[in-house]
């Protein structure tokens, strides 16, 4: 088994850091704090925020331009050239203390998002696609929706529910984006499974909430490549950056006192 050693690419501490990504077109780093609503980059060492007034669970890299698609708790929304429009009202989908957690692009452009529900509520949230426009369940009562990756053959999805303690591989149908065959890749040991990403050997790297570390899992089969300890209680996600070399990686404060604790992190894994 292979360690890695991380390093601090960013010491403000965040409450509860999430949605990583590295944007190769703009060479940028983005990042979400959720619960102070704050959307994160650093462009050639130039550090930007945008106050968005309300949590945003993720905020992903639109395909077309340099903007992101915020999701939030009440809309997912466009946000271009500094200017926000709802694209979705979430009313209509989400109850009061549903908030967005995790979302991502599929290999064909659709929305994946992820409800997460209150911890004083049953598991009644899902994961929706949107897609042209319209929102679909495809998996229904999650309690935290979390990482998200598909398989370079575009025959396999990977989704974290962080409170069901397992990473689950489903068969994916690129053409409509539905998902099958459920099942579980591996469960969780000392700590919670997070985000996730997956780099170009299909296999995924995974954040342990409450773990301080990352672990580097097989696609095919779940098995244990690797690990990451971060000086990070907990860990929220992570992702592939600067040509497969790097991985970026997320963390979160919350009621914690270290040093570290809520900072952002890169490791050379290659």
């Amino acid at each position: 088994m292979t360690e890695w050693k991380a390093t601090v690419f960013d010491r403000e501490q965040n409450s509860l850091g999430e949605s990583p990504f590295y944007d190769e077109r703009f060479k940028r780093y983005s990042w979400v704090d959720i619960t102070r609503g704050r959307l994160w980059t650093i462009t050639d060492g130039k550090k930007e925020c945008f106050e968005f007034g309300q949590p945003i669970g993720s905020a992903v890299p639109m395909q077309d331009s340099d903007g992101f698609i915020l999701a939030a708790m009440d809309g997912i929304y466009s946000y271009v050239n500094g200017k926000t429009e709802r694209m979705v009202d979430l009313t209509l989908y989400f109850k009061p203390y549903w908030r967005c957690n995790d979302a991502k692009l599929d290999p064909r452009g659709r929305l994946f998002f992820g409800a997460s529900v209150n911890d004083d509520h049953p598991a009644e949230g899902a994961l929706f696609c949107l897609d042209q426009g319209k929102v679909r369940i495809l998996e229904p009562d999650t309690k935290i929706s979390n990482g998200m990756a598909w398989s370079s053959d575009e025959k396999s999805f990977f989704f974290s529910d962080s409170l069901k303690y397992a990473v689950f591989k489903y068969d994916y149908d690129a053409s409509t984006g539905n998902i099958s065959g459920k099942r579980v890749l591996f469960t969780a040991e000392n700590g919670i499974t997070d985000g996730l990403c997956i780099d170009d050997e299909d296999n995924l790297w995974v954040a342990y909430w409450g773990g301080n570390r990352i672990e580097k899992r097989s696609g095919e089969d779940g098995r244990k490549l690797g690990e990451i300890i971060l000086p990070a209680t907990n860990v929220t996600s992570c992702a592939i950056a600067e040509g497969g070399k790097i991985l970026f990686i997320t963390s979160a404060k919350d009621v914690l006192e270290g040093e570290f604790e809520g900072c952002l992190f890169t490791c050379n894994i290659k």
